[in-house]
């Protein structure tokens, strides 16, 4: 089986390195590997199938033999090196949002819509992951009734923008539980997220939505090819330190019963079905850490609506969100030829 030059540009990020550890446990076939980040944190060491590397600033000539780039290292390095990349020959597989509204450039979910990996110019989009566990749990819906609008409020965790906000949620935590009157700074997030809940994921645009919340709105309307849904979205972020939680409400084009879609469902690829509440028996985000499969329950039919469906969905932000949703696009690139 042949190997691939592949590098790793965000390797000291979170993303970055759950990338690595998807890789390994995946076996890819890797022949060389490089380790790439900002001049901030060039020269950390990093591990990865055994051998210690040190990871590299990155520059275009980084890319210099590279085949496959996986990029997570925030989206103004991905603007200036990306096409860098593309230029030297290596495929880039984004994790930022750059790229992922560009026309040029296919936005992917295997699972999903992983024929238009075929369209690539030297680029291709990773979904934000909130948009990807709710595609993948949505799309035998879709393929089998038809998905006329989505409701989604999403409860994400703070793993979602980064160690930073991590950090800051447990700086927070343990000043709080050590005095409820101590005063702490909120820094990586808007407001405090220690015992809170905030309702507001990047910055605010002029018809009141964020950024967030229209990146999942115009991503659902790429990835599944069809600009007739309507999609709304609210983004929350939540003191979790993994997991983005949704609560989705659909309406179908054909009427479909819960059964009917729990069954769908569990037949999809990538997808675990949870759901039997008088057991106590739905997903929360410390089952889906580290797991693969993005989890539904709560899956019942709406009595507010004739053609209504209303589910929960979990999925581990870091890994099937985005480390490896990317290293999935790599597998089935190699799979139908595309490099």
């Amino acid at each position: 089986m042949k190997k691939y030059n592949i590098c790793v540009l965000g390797a000291t990020g979170m993303v970055g390195k759950e990338m690595m550890k998807v890789l390994e446990e995946r076996n890819f076939p890797v022949n060389k590997f490089l380790p790439l980040a900002s001049g901030r944190t060039a020269g950390t060491k990093v591990s990865f199938q055994g051998k210690e590397y040190t990871v590299e600033e990155a520059k275009p000539e980084s890319f210099d033999g590279i085949e496959i780039g996986l990029f997570s290292a925030g989206g103004n390095v991905s603007a200036a090196l990306a096409p860098e990349a593309a230029r030297r020959k290596c495929v880039v597989i984004d994790n930022t949002s750059h790229f992922r509204m560009d026309p040029e450039v296919p936005l992917i979910v295997p699972e999903v819509n992983g024929h238009a990996i075929k369209n690539h110019k030297g680029i291709i989009a990773n979904p934000n992951c909130s948009t990807a566990q709710m595609v993948l749990a949505l799309k035998p819906i879709h393929d089998a009734v038809g998905i006329e609008r989505i409701i989604v409020s999403t409860y994400q965790s703070v793993s979602g923008w980064g160690k930073e906000a991590v950090e800051e949620l447990m700086n927070q935590s343990r000043a709080l539980l050590a005095d409820p009157n101590a005063k702490v700074e909120a820094r990586c997030i808007f407001k405090r997220i220690a015992f809170n809940v905030v309702p507001q994921i990047d910055q605010f645009t002029d018809n009141g939505y964020t950024k967030e919340e229209l990146k999942m709105v115009n991503e659902t309307k790429k990835i599944f090819e069809d600009e007739s849904i309507k999609v709304t979205a609210t983004t929350v972020r939540v003191p979790v330190v993994i997991g983005h939680s949704e609560s989705v409400n659909i309406t179908t084009r054909k009427k479909i019963s819960a059964a009917e879609a729990r069954k769908l469902m569990s037949g999809f690829a990538d997808v675990k079905v949870m759901d039997d509440p008088a057991k106590g028996i739905y997903p929360t985000p410390i089952d889906c850490v580290g797991k693969n499969e993005t989890l539904v329950g709560r899956v019942r039919e709406d009595i507010s609506q004739e053609r209504g469906l209303e589910m929960w969905i979990v999925a581990d932000n870091l890994r099937r969100g985005a480390a490896l949703n990317a290293v999935l696009i790599a597998e089935r690139m190699i799979k139908d030829g595309l490099i």
